[in-house]
């Protein structure tokens, strides 16, 4: 063989083997291509969460910022209320009747028709005792055998 041959075949050889290295290579090139965009797509999604979490908080707390404001509103009225109530309530408590004096008059002949008085006689003075604590004792709670008469013997 001459070698014109040899570097013929040589020639297809090395064309074959750089033909498989170009795919072997391209192959692992397009994956790390692709795991860089995956790294980059979780970044931003990462970034995105972080600036709604901020967000978020902040409109929190801005919210409790207004409830506060609104609370010491509400509590100042509520004194200012009270003063008021404090000023236009009289402290004496004869100085308007709920009734007026014949509506007084007239509950009063109704309760006393309703529910007349009894009169209170002084009771008697009984020498015994209840019969809870009489002296005798009933036999009720006596440890004694007893016998069954309801018994078919």
């Amino acid at each position: 063989m001459s070698s014109l041959a040899i570097g013929l075949i040589t020639f297809i050889i090395g064309a074959i083997l750089g033909y498989v290295a170009n795919r072997f290579m391209s192959s692992s090139i397009n994956s790390e291509k692709k795991l860089a965009e995956q790294v980059t797509q979780s970044e931003l999604a990462l970034s995105q969460y972080k600036q709604d979490v901020a967000q978020h908080l902040e409109q929190s707390a801005d919210l409790l910022t207004q409830m506060n404001i609104t609370c010491q509103s509400a509590m100042q009225q509520m004194e200012q209320s009270t003063q008021l109530l404090k000023q236009a309530t009289p402290t004496e408590s004869t100085t308007m009747p709920f009734f007026a004096a014949e509506t007084q008059q007239q509950l009063a002949e109704t309760a006393a028709k309703r529910h007349p008085k009894k009169q209170l006689s002084e009771p008697s003075i009984t020498s015994q005792p209840p019969l809870d604590y009489s002296d005798g004792s009933s036999g009720l709670f006596v440890d004694q055998t007893q016998s069954v008469t309801n018994s078919d013997t």
